[in-house]
């Protein structure tokens, strides 16, 4: 196993540790949110009586291959626990999501959770938010208007592809790029892009995580709060 691996699973692993019976669990997407699904796939069928919703549908199959229980959000009215990953993290405990391509279930995750756990390894902790890419998803419609409004907003945005074609969010909607190297003030960056119409969602996530659990490449970890 890699070390970045290592980081991954024992943060991954750890988040799982503030998980109790009969909870209800918001299931992250990514390659860290992954190490906890397989442990609370491990958690379930040693008897601990849970159930899940998922951010993604690559999350629902894989906890479903765990012998997890997904249940509709129709059924439930809060989430207890929401686990999930972050592309940056600073410390503040703000988050850049969406490098997965899930951040506006995501959000609307985080935001019915009581208490959201993230989940990172080292390389992703930074002073100023920015370095990484920050997501944008905006729908398909007239989805060239939306492009320049956020050049104008010097976002630089790049529409996101895979092998040449365009990523489709499990949404039905697009994915702009945006490069701003550091964002000096994300509240007020958070507002304006929401305020754009054709903008469904940004990654910026501000106050949604309550811990930040940092894995490291000797598998030992570190625990943040707010």
């Amino acid at each position: 196993m890699q070390q970045q691996d290592v980081a991954k699973k024992a943060a991954g692993e750890k988040a799982t540790e503030y998980i109790k019976p009969n909870m209800t669990i918001g299931l992250g997407t990514g390659s860290t949110a992954y190490y906890a699904i397989m442990r609370i796939g491990e958690m379930v069928s040693g008897g601990m009586p849970l159930r899940a919703v998922a951010t993604s549908e690559q999350s629902e199959q894989l906890a479903r291959k765990q012998g997890i229980p997904i249940i509709p959000f129709s059924e439930i009215d809060r989430i207890d626990l929401d686990i999930d990953g972050a592309d940056e993290v600073d410390e503040h405990l703000r988050l850049i999501k969406g490098g997965g391509g899930a951040l506006l279930r995501e959000k609307i995750v985080a935001a019915a959770s009581a208490e959201m756990i993230v989940i990172t390894d080292e390389s992703k902790v930074v002073k100023h938010l920015g370095r990484f890419p920050l997501p944008v998803e905006i729908i398909p419609f007239a989805w060239e208007l939306t492009f320049r409004r956020l050049i104008a907003l010097d976002a630089a945005p790049v529409l996101r592809t895979s092998n040449g074609r365009t990523v489709v969010t499990d949404n039905g909607n697009f994915i702009l790029d945006c490069h701003y190297e550091r964002i000096k003030d994300p509240v007020a960056l958070h507002q304006q892009l929401n305020d754009i119409p054709g903008v469904v969602e940004n990654g910026l996530f501000l106050h949604y995580a309550s811990r930040v659990i940092i894995g490291y490449a000797d598998g030992s970890v570190k625990s943040l709060s707010r």
